[in-house]
């Protein structure tokens, strides 16, 4: 059996409980762990996107809160070469197993490490586990001369908006560090994984929901200035205020057609904005450009909302052809996606939705740290209710996430101030700002929603610690012989 021999569980319940399922699997999954060899662990939650949400690969600030939901990594060192991941899904009895030598990293190129990947669907899901291994070899020269057995386990809702995916990528490098004693800072770390979903899982996410997933802070919202990583610091949730999230029953996936539909949208219009504003273009290749920018620092969300509006909104189309754009503009300076000649993209409600959204999130934040009052709640809940206006703008929201809106605002006069659509849209979570103490109102309306579509929403709740302030976990059995003390 195993116990902690260093480290502290912070007072995480969801922790004991990780521990119970690593003492079962040497029963259930019998040959996986050796008792005679320590286990690292690390625990890193999801997040709530309270304010900023797609608009982080513009640059924008955005408010992020680590929720109380975590996904947990144990990782084992073994004498053989082999990389042996286990995933046991949260209220399932399944188990998915997938297996790499350690020969299989010496893949030449991301894209060769991706479309291995992408051959098979069935493994899709261990891309964002064994992904880890690949960047650490190719982005800081790490050679792997152990194989590992590596157990995953998460409370973070698949496919809800909530980031399970930089959760899972966040906990495996951390315990995958732990193990081979690499260190990295948890901002560093944060930015890997983000090259994990990039370049090796395909999706192409921005920074926020790794380093919240990281770096986060326990009942604060982290702020993060997305230029591209600048943490401000934790801004701490008032005593009269709590952010809840509810479940729209509507599966969201980042990697769909709608996000990087916008994002591209979103670069486009910038690479517009650009020549309007006869800045130099160099570096033209397969549709990706550098542009020297002196005015605005290669960012959208630097461009104020005054100065798009004299400036440039007249100017920018309400949608064009690929084929279009790239034969007047060359590219975008997004080095994550591409823009498809065949394909016809918005353009002004990204762009806007960009500009707009970081001037909300800094009034937002500003709000936050000034004296809370029933005005301050109603000024909160508008630029949530803008927020959301201007997902639905660029075609980000659905019918299930806009009828739950709808119900927080019939129930305002219950405490609830303000509700937006989070993280990439087109289902997902709504997040929710309430007056504390406001349970029963939010309640009434997950109930209600669930009444209305016949799904039983999700409602989240509270919030943990980030995975560096969690750090890290060894665990030791009575067979390892492991004297250390917790």
């Amino acid at each position: 059996m195993y116990r902690i021999v260093q480290g502290n569980t912070l007072g995480l319940t969801d922790v004991d409980e990780f521990i119970d399922q690593i003492n079962e699997s040497l029963v259930e999954l019998q040959d996986f762990f050796d008792p005679t060899f320590d286990i690292f662990v690390a625990r890193s939650p999801g997040r709530l996107d309270v304010m900023g949400g797609i608009a982080d690969y513009s640059g924008s600030l955005v408010l992020e809160m680590p929720i109380a939901e975590a996904t947990f990594a144990a990782v084992q060192k073994c004498d053989d070469t082999t990389i042996t991941i286990i995933s046991r899904p949260q209220n399932s009895t399944k188990v998915f197993r997938f297996e790499m030598s350690l020969a299989e990293l010496d893949v030449a190129d991301y894209q060769g490490i991706g479309a291995a990947f992408s051959r098979d669907s069935s493994n899709h899901w261990a891309s964002y586990v064994a992904g880890v291994f690949y960047v650490l070899k190719h982005e800081l020269d790490i050679e792997f001369t152990h194989g590992v057995r590596l157990l995953i386990s998460s409370q973070v809702p698949i496919g809800k908006g909530v980031s399970s995916s930089a959760a899972l990528e966040v906990a495996a490098m951390q315990a995958v560090c732990a193990a081979f004693d690499i260190k990295i800072e948890p901002l560093e770390l944060a930015l890997l994984c983000q090259k994990v979903e990039n370049r090796i899982v395909g999706a192409p996410c921005g920074v926020m929901d790794q380093i919240t997933a990281s770096c986060g802070v326990k009942g604060s919202l982290l702020s993060l200035l997305c230029q591209p990583a600048e943490i401000q610091g934790p801004v701490e949730i008032p005593a009269e205020i709590e952010f809840w999230g509810i479940d729209s029953g509507v599966r969201h996936a980042v990697a769909g057609s709608d996000y990087t539909s916008v994002r591209i949208g979103a670069f486009m219009g910038y690479r517009i904005i650009a020549d309007l504003a006869g800045h130099k273009v160099t570096g033209l290749q397969a549709g990706l450009v550098e542009v020297t920018d002196p005015r605005w620092n290669g960012y959208l969300c630097n461009i104020s909302p005054t100065e798009y509006e004299q400036e440039f909104l007249r100017q920018i189309p309400a949608a064009i052809i690929g084929s279009d754009f790239l034969e007047r503009y060359g590219g975008t300076t997004d080095s994550v996606t591409r823009v498809d000649p065949a394909k016809t993209y918005a353009i002004k409600a990204p762009t806007e939705h960009a500009i707009y959204e970081n001037f909300r999130v800094n009034a937002f934040s500003k709000l936050l740290k000034g004296e809370i009052n029933n005005t301050t709640l109603e000024d909160l809940g508008e630029l949530m209710f803008q927020s959301h206006a201007s997902y639905a703008a660029c075609g980000l929201t659905e019918r299930g996430t806009d009828r739950i809106i709808e119900l927080v605002r019939e129930n305002r006069p219950n405490g609830l101030f303000g509700a937006r659509i989070t993280g990439g849209g087109s289902g997902g979570t709504v997040a929710i700002l309430a007056r504390r103490g406001s349970r029963k109102a939010i309640m009434d309306v997950a109930d209600q929603y669930g009444r209305e579509t016949g799904r039983r929403p999700y409602v989240f709740h509270g919030s943990s610690p980030g995975c560096a302030a969690f750090g890290r976990l060894i665990l030791g059995s009575a067979e390892s012989g492991c004297a250390k003390t917790s």
